[in-house]
């Protein structure tokens, strides 16, 4: 079966045929035209176009990537929200600077962003974590986020034990739980093209605005 798999998986093509990215379409700034792609991957339906991956990499050099959600976009950067104690948080805490890739296949588009991190206020923090379903907010206390745990019964008795903590009052944001802003000095918009002669167009932050230049598939 494994090798019926690897067969496959080295003959299997998928022709690009999209649109091209140039240059002049690309614009001056890297983060408009990240919300223009955005706002496309919406309008074409994108199973969840909000989604990114973030790789951190330890203090002992190891490198991890998850998907978590794009919750804010401005000049500065782009938030995301996560447990201080994850593994992500401990990774951060020793290492603020990220690599983000996002994957829009619908579109044959990927973009890839390299930057560092810092935490959010306790008020954009707090704001969010209000602006969440109660239920995630009863989630945010009851999941020791990449503890081990005996298994879902032991998640699903903290659940009860916080819903009964704060039954009948609002549920305050756990101090382990927060925001984080990426601000980042690089991007990379990659469109697919045929023949594998793809468009990449890459943004590099300089001391006054973006140095933008194309490079190689």
């Amino acid at each position: 079966m494994i090798e019926e798999v690897s067969n496959y998986l080295n003959q299997i093509r998928h022709e690009f045929t999209s649109q091209a990215l140039n240059e002049k379409a690309a614009g001056d700034s890297p983060v408009k035209l990240y919300a223009k792609w955005l706002e496309e991957a919406v309008g074409a339906q994108v199973l969840d176009p909000k989604a990114m991956v973030v790789s951190t990499v330890s203090k002992n050099g190891k490198p991890s990537s998850r998907v978590v959600y794009n919750r804010g976009i401005n000049e500065t950067g782009f938030k995301f929200f996560t447990n201080y104690d994850s593994r992500k948080g401990h990774d951060l805490e020793a290492n603020p600077f990220v690599s983000v890739n996002v994957f829009w296949s619908e579109m044959e588009r990927q973009i890839r962003m390299e930057g560092k991190v810092s935490k959010l206020s306790e008020e954009d923090s707090d704001t969010y974590f209000h602006d969440r379903p109660r239920d995630s907010q009863i989630g945010a206390w009851a999941s020791a986020q990449s503890q081990k745990v005996v298994d879902r019964t032991e998640l699903e008795k903290w659940v009860k034990h916080f819903n009964k903590k704060f039954d009948g009052v609002d549920v305050p944001r756990p101090p382990h739980w927060g925001g984080y802003l990426i601000e980042a000095t690089y991007f990379e918009f990659w469109q697919g093209r045929p023949a594998r002669l793809h468009d990449r167009i890459v943004f590099e932050k300089t001391d006054s605005d973006w140095n933008k230049y194309r490079v190689a598939p």
